[in-house]
């Protein structure tokens, strides 16, 4: 029985809004964690120290060792509460292409897990992107293949050519 479905795609790509159709499209409960949600738990100083995250004006994400030290507690920490019986979709944006992947396998072990790509192009995503206002513009475009790199997928889905529901509904019928 799949227990974690992971979505990594890069910024705008249109994650946030497959999870929300997930939720309401699978039949048991599942909860939504993300990189964002662990940017967002950190104190604000991890934003503007070399150590922690670091948002650049043409939209390059760098991050250090302290944040590698808390990701690391994140990823042990999400897989103790899908080994504890609870099933999670991770929003996720794999950084580090492969290496990131690797991190989250080690994390999750033996969990069953879906790992799924959300692609969309560079240019639909930078649309978004300025549409949302919240972001650094570039992000989604230098994120958009970068986090694909090397990341071996079970299923991938494209949103810039698919809805948020059919997408879901698509990412549905592999979990088990």
């Amino acid at each position: 029985m799949t227990q974690v479905i992971v979505l990594n795609g890069g910024s705008s790509s249109g994650k946030s809004g497959i999870v929300r159709c997930l939720q309401a499209v699978l039949p048991d409960p599942w909860l939504a964690l993300g990189t964002d949600t662990l940017v967002e738990a950190m104190p604000a100083s991890m934003q503007t120290s070399d150590g922690g995250i670091e948002f650049a004006s043409d939209g390059e994400v760098v991050v250090g060792p302290e944040f590698r030290t808390l990701e690391a507690a994140w990823l042990e920490g999400v897989a103790a509460m899908a080994r504890a019986g609870a099933r999670v979709i991770v929003d996720e944006v794999f950084l580090g292409g492969a290496d990131s992947q690797r991190r989250w396998r080690k994390a999750l072990g033996e969990l069953p897990v879906l790992w799924v790509g959300v692609r969309c192009d560079g240019a639909v995503a930078a649309g978004r992107e300025v549409a949302r206002g919240d972001r650094i513009i570039g992000m989604a475009a230098s994120q958009a293949e970068a986090v694909h790199r090397g990341v071996e997928y079970d299923l991938e889905v494209d949103t810039a050519h698919a809805e948020s529901m059919e997408c879901a509904r698509s990412i549905a019928t592999h979990v088990k």
